[in-house]
């Protein structure tokens, strides 16, 4: 029998990761903390009776009280709870270990593909007048934005993130002295809030990634890329852009209002002033030559005002501090032979990048509220005059024909309840934003639960009522569809809108380009796994076919999650599959969670990811390939799987346990007490549990807490089984084999499924009032497991990602202890119990669930 050798990145993850990580582990054991020597030669012995009760099926309260009896010295209730608070914070120290041991050899682990980089594409246009030219005009349209979001599962504070930089940077020299006093600093400082935070918080905690990675990365990136272009004679282009959520998300977050989104762009303008001003006074050190006094004097005084003095009058400045930028570097290669021009060229990139606004700022709110905001201004003078008060009984189709497009300005009577207040006060300071910082710091609006066309153009209305003219409407107005009835109808919606006239003239005021946003994560709580995928891919061939016979041009923006059910996983591969029947041209998508800091938490890991999707967007557009699964056998079997996974998936949501078997023995219900976000975890949060009001975001951490990832997976096994039956199971393999965005689904909804682990949750079979839930849930990934190694002729799951599929092992391996003290805390809180030990069991099921989140890096 033939045995695979390990790979060259096999060998270096053993050797550099999993040896460094075990030497560095021991260290722990030497910390001066609060009984520190008691809990690290325990630890051990627990992890091993947790291995030994999991495979043996018993229940978390007795492995954990078997421990105990076994082998603490007290099994009193208070002593216990005591230990495990100490087992959990341990163990959370020891995910930050290996997350710094693994991103020290970030570079090592992660090389780039040559064969698919820019470079070798410019290569193969040498020769080739054709290839040349198309590769010019897609650079001239391409870009790539990423959108920076504020949503519940980045837990780590600014100090520890901090930490976490310098001990990588520590281990990737093996300073063993640094390693250690950082370790020691490490355990002694918090890791989370006493409080939640309030949006503006969440802001200034993500802004430390533009700060420290962003700032650097992106600016290299571009560097890199121009002066690619530069050598095959292309005109730079800006291909990299910056977008951010915090403080203009308002959609079920009653946290966020106008105010709060005129401090969080003050604030990104403060920080990147003071990045600007950092980089300048090494400018200064280095240029002390004649010819440029007046313009380093000019450039120090601005920065400087603008970096610190918070009464300085904020005006969009960019172009000035380039030009006199660009007069320092003349003076520099004209008289100085180009000494330190590259200081000047560096910054210079920079100011181009992110000009006074350093990311630009979307303002979200949901439809349903905007339909109230208009409603209530149509019963306001003068607007009243301008509408039958049976406006909303009207279809869509005379809703469109009412409305009026008419400046106006409102004469408010009576109270207005908040969240209108905030959307008019919001539409009328984005001008003022605008004037400050430049129109891209704050220029789109998106609708988020998009469902007529009605809900952009109301909202344009609104727009005009609050001092905005239709001529110098600077707002690019980004309908968001979510769920898979939204999907199916998307296209017509867009028909509706581009044959608009006031719609269709504002457009070309906006240089015919569409943005258009697509939510991963609630057509997958809507629709399961497969059709969710499905939905979007089938909607953006719509919209694309339905843009270019409008000669619009389309950017479609991706709502994608860290996991592979809120559209995670290998997300390049998705954008390098997409095929000419998609409008790929311009890459948007959403970063958030524990994706910020797995694939951009170091200059090193945000640039690798920047240049793989970079080289995916442009690589695809330039072959221009048609999509398979356009083709009718492909897209047949694809459309019939889907509708089966869907049918399995639905008849699981409608099952009568299925919120009850989440809120039972996840920590769902306990979310909202988290102290790690200002958004609550469901709409109307004052009513009973909904799954509708359920958060996907709460939704997917909750069954990923479990173990059992079911939004990830859940209705593939049944789909294939289905094919296979039916005589179908070549033309399945044939679909595989050549369709790169069926394989990419395919691989990263086993990767969700690697991260899952039933037998921890074995002992269900037996339960009285769940069991045969579990059994239903066990049985589709059993079924998923065979049938998804059949299709890729695997003996295993992840068999073609051996290095991932060890780290997410060993991850695994590492909050085991936490997963089971969460099912044990969350049984004793079945119980009565006094209000005391009631908090103190809640405590203890919050807290494993950030080990748990940030372990898995992206499982929510």
């Amino acid at each position: 029998m033939q045995v695979n050798q390990p790979s060259q990145r096999e060998f270096f993850f053993n050797n550099e990761v999993i040896s460094r990580f075990e030497l560095y582990n021991s260290l722990f054991l030497t910390l001066p903390f609060y009984k520190i020597k008691d809990t690290g030669t325990l630890l051990p012995l627990f992890f091993k009776s947790c291995e030994e009760g999991v495979k043996d099926h018993k229940k978390p309260n007795e492995l954990i009280q078997g421990f105990f009896n076994k082998y603490a010295q007290s099994n009193e209730e208070r002593n216990v709870i005591d230990l495990l608070f100490r087992f959990i914070q341990y163990i959370e120290r020891q995910v930050v270990l290996f997350d710094a041991v693994e991103d020290a050899s970030f570079t090592k682990l992660n090389v780039s593909d040559e064969q698919s980089s820019l470079r070798a594409l410019f290569l193969k246009a040498n020769d080739n007048a054709e290839l040349h030219q198309k590769i010019d005009d897609l650079i001239e349209e391409f870009s790539l934005r990423l959108v920076l979001t504020a949503h519940p599962t980045q837990f780590y504070p600014g100090p520890v993130l901090g930490i976490i930089n310098d001990l990588t940077a520590a281990i990737k020299v093996n300073d063993i002295t640094a390693i250690n006093q950082l370790l020691q600093q490490l355990g002694k400082t918090p890791f989370f809030n006493k409080k939640s935070p309030t949006p503006v918080d969440e802001a200034f905690s993500l802004a430390w990634y533009l700060e420290n990675v962003f700032y650097f990365a992106a600016a290299n990136i571009q560097t890199n890329l121009n002066q690619l272009l530069s050598e095959y004679h292309i005109e730079p282009k800006k291909v990299i852009e910056l977008g951010f959520w915090p403080g203009g998300d308002r959609d079920g977050n009653p946290n966020v209002h106008s105010e709060t989104t005129l401090e969080v762009t003050r604030m990104l303008r403060q920080i990147l002033f003071r990045c600007y001003y950092r980089d300048f006074r090494n400018i200064k050190r280095r240029i002390t030559f004649r010819g440029v006094e007046n313009s380093i004097n000019d450039l120090q005084k601005i920065l400087y005002e603008n970096a610190f003095n918070i009464s300085v009058k904020e005006e969009d400045i960019s172009d000035y501090i380039i030009k006199n930028l660009n007069d320092i570097l003349n003076v520099l290669n004209n008289d100085h032979g180009g000494l330190f021009a590259n200081l000047v060229e560096d910054l210079l990139r920079k100011v181009e990048l992110y000009r006074c606004y350093f990311a630009s700022l979307d303002i979200r709110q949901d439809s349903r509220i905007l339909r109230k905001v208009h409603q209530y201004c149509r019963s306001q003078k003068p607007i009243n005059s301008l509408y039958s008060e049976h406006y909303d009984e009207l279809s869509e189709t005379e809703k469109l024909a009412a409305l009026s497009f008419r400046n106006a300005k409102i004469i408010f009577e009576g109270e207005q309840d908040n969240l209108i207040k905030d959307t008019l006060s919001t539409i009328a300071e984005l001008k003022d934003i605008q004037n400050r910082n430049g129109e891209k710091a704050c220029n789109r609006f998106i609708i988020s639960n998009c469902q007529q066309a009605s809900d952009i153009l109301q909202l344009m209305e609104l727009f005009l009522w609050s001092g905005w003219e239709a001529e110098q409407l600077t707002i690019d107005f980004v309908p968001l569809f979510e769920t898979v009835n939204d999907l199916a109808g998307a296209g017509e919606i867009m028909q509706k809108l581009y044959t608009h006239p006031f719609y269709k003239k504002h457009l070309a005021l906006r240089n015919g380009k569409q943005h258009i946003m697509l939510g991963f994560s609630d057509s997958t709580k809507d629709g399961g796994y497969l059709m969710a995928n499905w939905s979007i891919f089938t909607a953006k061939v719509a919209l694309t076919k339905v843009s270019e016979e409008h000669n619009i041009q389309l950017a479609f923006f991706d709502g994608r999650g860290g996991p592979p059910s809120r559209g995670g996983g290998k997300t390049h591969r998705f954008y390098a599959s997409m095929g000419k029947e998609i409008a790929n041209k311009n890459i948007q998508l959403t970063i958030q969670g524990q994706t910020i800091s797995s694939q951009y938490g170091s200059v090193d890991s945000a640039a690798f990811n920047i240049e793989q999707l970079i080289n995916a967007g442009i690589s695809s557009g330039v072959k221009s390939k048609h999509n398979v699964l356009l083709d009718e056998d492909n897209y047949n079997v694809l459309n019939a799987m889907a509708k089966d996974s869907y049918e399995a998936y639905i008849a699981l949501r409608n099952d009568p346990l299925f919120l009850p078997y989440l809120e039972a023995l996840s920590p769902l219900s306990l979310l909202s007490k988290i102290t790690i976000s200002s958004r609550p975890v469901k709409r109307n949060s004052g009513e009973a549990l909904k799954l509708d009001d359920l958060r996907a975001i709460s939704f997917v951490t909750a069954w990923s807490q479990l173990k059992q990832n079911v939004p990830g997976f859940y209705g593939i096994g049944t789909a294939l089984n289905i094919q296979e039956k039916s005589g179908n199971w070549d033309q399945v393999v044939k679909t595989y084999q050549q369709s790169g965005y069926f394989k990419t689904i395919i691989d990263n909804g086993i990767m969700s499924m690697s991260k899952s682990d039933f037998e921890i949750t074995a002992y269900l079979a037996k339960d009285e009032t769940f069991g045969k839930f579990w059994k239903k849930l066990h049985h589709e990934f059993e079924l998923s497991k065979k049938m998804l190694l059949k299709l890729t002729g695997h003996a295993s799951l992840m068999e073609n990602y051996p290095v991932e599929k060890r780290s997410i092992a060993i991850r695994e391996k590492i909050i085991l202890p936490l997963v089971l003290i969460q099912h044990y805390a969350l049984e004793k809180l079945q119980h009565e119990l006094s209000e005391e030990k009631q908090q103190a069991y809640e405590k203890l099921a919050i807290r494993t669930v950030y080990g748990i989140v940030n372990a898995g890096r992206n499982l929510a």
